[in-house]
């Protein structure tokens, strides 16, 4: 966490050309930010998105609190305030900031449901562990995934303001344990949204495989979708990705209906199991527990975290909407949606296929025809679900990287759109080399699972609201802030002393602060397990006979 050291630097105000007029100042902040400061602003921003808007009174219970811009445990009150901020102009990254801000809820859900519903791998985790460890994992994974996107909803409404705007996971990691952390979250980041980007990549070229019947090479295929998605990577605005987004939840549920149809009239393609996963033709059987090596079955939970894995960029769609209050209407739609689709597809697959159900299982099905069916809608909603990473993964890099380490331009500006351009190039390059590289759907999925997905969905979130409570509990007992005096004025202690440490971690709700540790340490501890099955997965999957090669023709189905 942030010492008192570290934010010992000053807000000073400097007057607006002549006027002397106390109300129209500008705060001159330095490379150092008080914590108390993020918790002002954001609360003015609060305050203003809601002026005049009947939203506030809607909200009760626990979603009331759960919401609240200011929080019970903070010494922070920003209305007195509110009317002289909307008098100070804005400053230029403000107003980029604003301009940003264009989405609504319902477009949230549309981007939620376009980057989690590919329930296409559920089938494939559940015959991994079986009928009782299967569906009881994709219960609890999706109720903790409801859980921790909410906390990240909460941190963005009590962080994010225009003056210090959140644009990333990476903002909100900074604001509560420093750069340092910081630093770790925008790599994870990174890597996550590129191996997620040559995952779809891999599926497509999967896909186009079975459609031209192998009359072309695994490779050029992947080559292919990695040239259409330096296309459509030149959209830098999600809000230019909604209807595209909307087309592609429904092309997914196409794809649900007709391949359910599909795979309850044919048997399963056997071949493809052999080539894929080594599994020789043979009756089809499901098992309440499935007998297999343990590595194997955790790759197979890792395969069902990767399922709710959108967590990772909710603060970047929330850095897009016109009110993120509103956020949690899109999110909770759209996780119904995800959850009640993962449950009836895989279920309903793995009764009809058994050991034999494919990572992506509606290329499971043994008649070229139907094949055909389920791999043309998948290419359109793959390449539109890639599309979606890669800008936001770009989008990471750009505000990292460009703007904020090298000081470069706006990426709405004129210069930014040829960095941007330039980008989306050497991103989408990179995408094929990983989907290249390891031509195994299902050992990816696991990998970047047990690296990637977990720490931003089940870990990090709990972390980062244990980190914010112990900081802002300590804050019960300072003055109230007063951004025009500076850092200092409002506290009673420093973080060397206990005092501060015992209200922090002892005061308010000390019983969710154990629970939020204890789900981080679990967390913690699945991931670690993953990444060892994940990598037994990958030797044994390349030790099959006649398994795809790393860049080769041959491919895996």
């Amino acid at each position: 966490m942030q010492t008192q050291n570290e934010k010992s630097d000053i807000l000073q105000e400097e007057p607006q050309g002549n006027s002397q007029d106390a109300s129209a100042v500008s705060l001159q902040v330095s490379s150092s930010v008080p914590f108390e400061a993020y918790l002002h602003f954001a609360a003015l921003q609060r305050s203003e998105e809601a002026n005049g808007s009947q939203d506030e009174g809607r909200f009760n219970g626990w979603l009331s609190g759960l919401s609240s811009h200011k929080g019970g445990n903070v010494n922070i009150d920003a209305r007195p305030n509110l009317e002289r901020h909307r008098e100070i102009p804005l400053s230029e990254k403000e107003t980029a900031s604003r301009a940003l801000r264009t989405a609504s809820w319902s477009s949230v859900f549309y981007l939620i449901t376009t980057d989690i519903l590919g329930p296409f791998n559920a089938p494939f985790a559940i015959s991994q562990v079986g009928w009782v460890p299967g569906l009881f994992s994709v219960y609890i994974m999706g109720l903790i995934a409801t859980y921790t996107g909410l906390l990240l909803w909460r941190l963005f409404i009590r962080l994010d303001s225009l003056r210090y705007p959140i644009l990333s996971y990476a903002d909100i990691v900074e604001r509560i344990f420093g750069t340092r952390a910081r630093r770790v979250s925008t790599v994870l980041q990174s890597v996550q949204l590129v191996v997620f980007v040559g995952i779809i990549c891999l599926a497509n070229a999967q896909a186009l495989v079975q459609v031209a019947k192998h009359n072309i090479c695994f490779s050029v295929a992947i080559v292919i979708w990695a040239l259409l998605g330096m296309v459509i990577g030149q959209i830098r605005t999600l809000k230019s990705y909604g209807w595209l987004a909307n087309a592609a939840v429904w092309f997914n549920l196409l794809i649900i209906f007709t391949s359910m149809g599909f795979v309850a009239h044919s048997p399963p393609n056997f071949a493809a199991a052999m080539s894929s996963l080594g599994v020789p033709k043979g009756p089809v059987i499901t098992q309440s527990f499935a007998k297999i090596p343990l590595f194997s079955q955790v790759n197979g939970i890792m395969n069902m975290v990767y399922a709710y894995g959108g967590s990772m960029i909710f603060p970047e769609m929330l850095a897009e909407m016109r009110r993120p209050h509103d956020f949690f209407k899109g999110m909770i739609l759209a996780q119904a949606l995800i959850f009640s689709a993962y449950v009836v597809y895989g279920a309903f697959v793995y009764s009809q296929q058994g050991q034999f159900t494919l990572p992506l299982a509606y290329q499971g099905v043994s008649r070229y025809s139907w094949q055909t069916v389920g791999n043309v809608f998948s290419l359109v909603s793959g390449i539109i679900a890639a599309g979606l990473y890669g800008n936001i993964g770009i989008k990471v890099i750009y505000h990292n990287v460009i703007e904020d380490w090298i000081k470069g331009p706006p990426l709405l500006s004129t210069k930014g759109r040829y960095i941007w351009s330039t980008m989306v190039c050497v991103y989408w390059a990179l995408a094929f080399v990983i989907g290249s590289a390891i031509p195994q759907i299902q050992t990816i999925n696991g990998l970047i699972g047990a690296i990637g997905v977990m720490q931003f969905t089940y870990t990090f979130p709990p972390l980062l609201r244990l980190g914010y409570d112990v900081i802002s509990d300590a804050m019960i007992a300072d003055k109230p802030y007063d951004p025009t005096l500076g850092d200092d004025h409002c506290r009673i202690d420093s973080w060397n002393q206990w005092s501060r440490w015992q209200r922090g971690l002892f005061s308010g709700r000390w019983y969710f602060k154990l629970f939020n540790l204890i789900l981080f340490l679990a967390s913690t501890a699945m991931a670690g397990l993953g990444m060892w099955a994940a990598g037994e997965t990958v030797k044994s999957t390349f030790a099959v006979s006649g398994a795809a090669t790393s860049f080769g023709c041959r491919a895996p189905v």
